[in-house]
């Protein structure tokens, strides 16, 4: 087994350890995968000159790789981040116009652009978002579960610009975060929202600062921070919250959860080690989720 290493800034080794996967990664393309902590998956979007636009080939390869890190036992969390001065500029307009004149659709993934801007998925993902996030890119970092933002990292829904509409599923979903008004500003003016501003909108939870790597190690301290808890209780917790992110009543998002999921924790191992772990003052000691 391979292994794998990443290097933190301000330290002169890099962390390293051996992934033990039970399913092999899926091939990529248009991106990188690594392992920056354990349990962590890491994919960092690879077309920095196209300021990694997503084409049709690349949303299918994010697909396989969001569903391989929901089955894949050791995996806990996903970050999200791109290679260069883009997050994700969006679609690739090259191909949508050769689409167009062709006749031809522009299927995307039942999850979504990016495989991420609808996607329900039973483990979190976390954008790291390092500069331009913009259309598509975007819609992926409003259905995330945790962003985090480089200082000079710009957002914007900029498709009214472009004669296009922001079809991929964040268009219903931002007004939930960050309300109506900045919504609307959003989706109607097309305008560029900076880093801080979008923080104190709601839009992302912490902006770091601009060094190469910064905001992608704060994305890992996030992720560890998941990854350290009972990955049975993460997976049940975040579905507790999604239903009212989907339109739950209160009542009904937690009757659902009650009755659908926590019986899906009680039946396992670590509801049980966590108890336990508490009582003799030690750390749990966590096995894959079953759930």
């Amino acid at each position: 087994m391979a292994s794998y290493s990443y290097q933190r800034l301000g330290t002169m080794a890099p962390i390293s350890w051996e992934p033990k996967f039970t399913t092999q990664p899926p091939k990529v393309k248009y991106a990188v995968l690594s392992y920056p902590a354990p349990d962590v998956l890491l994919v960092r979007l690879n077309r920095p000159k196209q300021l990694n636009c997503i084409n049709g080939e690349g949303n299918s390869e994010l697909e396989e790789i969001w569903d391989w890190l929901d089955k894949e036992p050791s995996l806990r969390v996903g970050i999200i981040t791109g290679t260069g001065r883009a997050f994700c500029a969006g679609a690739d307009l090259k191909e949508w116009n050769n689409a167009n004149a062709l006749g031809k659709a522009r299927p995307l993934p039942p999850s979504g652009f990016g495989a991420l801007s609808r996607r329900s998925g039973r483990k979190p993902v976390i954008a790291a978002v390092n500069g331009i996030c913009f259309g598509g890119g975007c819609e992926m970092i409003v259905n995330c579960d945790l962003v985090v933002a480089a200082r000079s990292a710009t957002f914007a829904l900029p498709e009214v610009k472009r004669g296009v509409v922001a079809i991929a599923g964040a268009l219903p979903r931002i007004v939930r975060t960050i309300g109506r008004p900045r919504a609307m500003e959003m989706a109607l003016t097309g305008r560029t929202v900076p880093a801080e501003e979008a923080r104190e909108w709601g839009l992302i939870n912490a902006v770091t600062g601009d060094r190469e790597g910064e905001v992608v190690d704060e994305a890992v301290k996030y992720a560890k921070m998941i990854a350290e808890n009972s990955p049975d209780a993460v997976i049940v917790s975040r579905e507790g919250v999604k239903n009212g992110w989907e339109g739950f009543s209160a009542e009904e998002g937690t009757r659902h959860l009650i009755e659908t999921w926590y019986p899906r924790l009680t039946a396992g191992e670590n509801i049980k080690e966590g108890v336990k772990a508490f009582v003799e003052k030690r750390k749990p000691k966590w096995k894959a989720a079953k759930l």
